[in-house]
């Protein structure tokens, strides 16, 4: 019986490393072309799969040759893909440019992801799951119908919100831990975010307007926790950065697998930040997502510089 329902996006990455961005009118030289199994639904996914928890996927893919491709990555994944239909638009798909630093720039083409409605939504059964995980790379009113469901039916809802744009107010008190980057988190409230201080004032703005739990990832310098009871530096850990892509999207999948542990809060993040860690270091999205031993592993020989509990 699967624990985690994803609903969401399942891209094909279409990926060039190159030394830096173009500019405006500009062409410039760079690596191989590579086609890496994406999207954020399929990528948190994954990464809950890799942490060996037991996860279901519902979106919809094309019938051309990059839908059958994702289809049997998230079969060799283990990742059940029964509530994925087959769709007559074209797979979704996703244009990457990845420069020396690991930083990357990335062009979505909703495709097939675009056509996912409250009618797949509702062909799911959310009572055989434990937790909900959604982000917002399909259509606004699915991923609403889905937070609705899983209220219903007593889950927990995981919320990414990406890419960012404006949410009811509805679907951000439904998601009982909101997960948002700290260019996410400014895009979500119109507040700037470029310190501590302005993540933590940002986040509260969200816990006002009925978020339950905000998590902030914030890359190199941690995750912050901000609820109305605490608000907790979580620091993460220091390695050599490869490529970001998906770093946010391991996070997630580590959270999710570790708050079905009934860890503490602190405990979960830190996993994802593992997580999120580990997934720089190698290249590509789903490539990189790292699997339990391994998170395991580098967590029992490294060490973070902890927790900080900010104020409470």
């Amino acid at each position: 019986m699967p624990d985690i329902l994803v609903v969401g996006s399942l891209n094909a990455d279409l990926v060039v490393r190159a030394p830096r961005f173009p500019q405006p009118g500009e062409t410039i030289s760079g690596e191989d072309l590579q086609v890496i199994p994406g999207g954020k639904g399929a990528n948190q996914a994954v990464a809950a799969a890799r942490q060996e928890t037991n996860v279901s996927m519902l979106g919809r893919v094309g019938e051309d040759s990059f839908g059958a491709f994702l289809l049997e990555n998230l079969k060799s994944n283990r990742v059940d893909s029964q509530l994925i239909q087959r769709d007559d638009a074209s797979t979704g798909t996703a244009i990457i440019v990845v420069d020396a630093n690991g930083q990357n720039s990335i062009v979505l083409s909703a495709g097939a992801n675009g056509k996912v409605t409250d009618a797949d939504v509702n062909s799911a059964s959310f009572s055989d799951f434990s937790l909900l995980l959604l982000q917002l790379e399909i259509p606004t009113p699915p991923v609403l119908s889905a937070a609705r469901r899983a209220h219903e039916s007593g889950l927990r809802v995981i919320l990414n919100p990406a890419p960012a744009h404006k949410l009811s107010n509805e679907l951000i008190s439904l998601a009982d831990y909101l997960i948002p980057n700290e260019t996410e988190l400014s895009l979500l409230t119109g507040l700037p975010v470029n310190d501590m201080n302005s993540t933590e004032w940002a986040a509260r703005a969200l816990l006002e307007i009925g978020a339950k739990n905000v998590i902030v990832t914030m890359g190199s310098n941690g995750a912050l926790i901000v609820t109305n009871s605490q608000v907790t530096h979580i620091e993460t850990y220091t390695v050599n950065v490869v490529d970001t892509t998906a770093a946010g999207d391991a996070f997630i999948g580590g959270f999710a697998a570790a708050f079905l542990q009934d860890k503490s809060l602190e405990e979960v993040v830190r996993y994802g930040c593992a997580c999120g860690a580990l997934a720089t270091t190698k290249f590509g999205a789903q490539p990189s997502l790292p699997r339990k031993e391994e998170v395991q592993r580098f967590m029992s020989l490294r060490a973070t510089k902890g927790s900080e509990a900010i104020s409470s």
